[in-house]
C-alpha cells in the first residue's frame, strides 16, 4: 500500500511594474523558479503563512491584497499517493529589503519581467498562479 501524503501551502504573487518576485527552489533533481511561499504550519492560517514565508524567502514584509485561488494537484508516484493544495494570494510589499534565504528550501530571490517567465526553468504551479492572477476566475480555479 502506498503512503498517502498531502501538502498544503500558501504562495504570494507579487507583481510590480510588470515584474514578478520569484524564489529559486532547491528541488530534488534541479533548481527551479517558484513563487515565494511554502508549507503551512499546523494550526497556522494560510493568510499568516504567506506573510511569514515571503519574509523568510525574500526579506520583504508583505500585505495580502486578495485571494487569487487554489490549485489542487493529485499524482501517483512510485512510493506514494501525493496530493498538493496550493493557495495563491496577491500580495504587495510594505517593507523590508530583498535578500536570499539561507538554510531553507530556496537559495535566491529575484525580480523578473513577466515576459521572461515562459523562458525560465520553473515549477508548473507558477503558470497556474499567473493564470489566476491574469483572469480572476470567479470560483478561483483554472480548468
Amino acid at each position: 500500500m502506498k503512503v498517502q501524503r498531502q501538502r498544503v501551502a500558501a504562495y504570494g504573487v507579487c507583481v510590480q511594474d510588470e515584474r514578478i518576485l520569484l524564489a529559486r527552489w532547491l528541488g530534488p533533481d534541479e533548481k527551479l523558479w517558484i513563487l515565494p511561499g511554502g508549507g503551512i504550519d499546523h494550526g497556522e492560517h494560510p493568510h499568516d503563512a504567506v506573510i511569514r514565508e515571503l519574509e523568510e524567502e525574500t526579506g520583504f514584509d508583505v500585505e495580502v491584497e486578495r485571494l487569487l485561488g487554489i490549485d489542487s494537484e493529485h499524482r501517483e508516484e512510485p512510493d506514494r499517493d501525493y496530493h498538493a493544495l496550493r493557495i495563491f494570494y496577491k500580495v504587495r510589499i510594505v517593507g523590508g529589503e530583498l535578500r536570499n534565504e539561507t538554510d531553507g528550501s530556496t537559495d535566491l530571490a529575484a525580480w523578473f519581467d513577466l515576459a521572461e517567465v515562459p523562458h525560465l526553468k520553473r515549477v508548473k504551479s507558477l503558470d497556474v498562479a499567473l493564470g489566476l492572477f491574469r483572469t480572476s476566475p470567479p470560483a478561483g480555479i483554472l480548468r
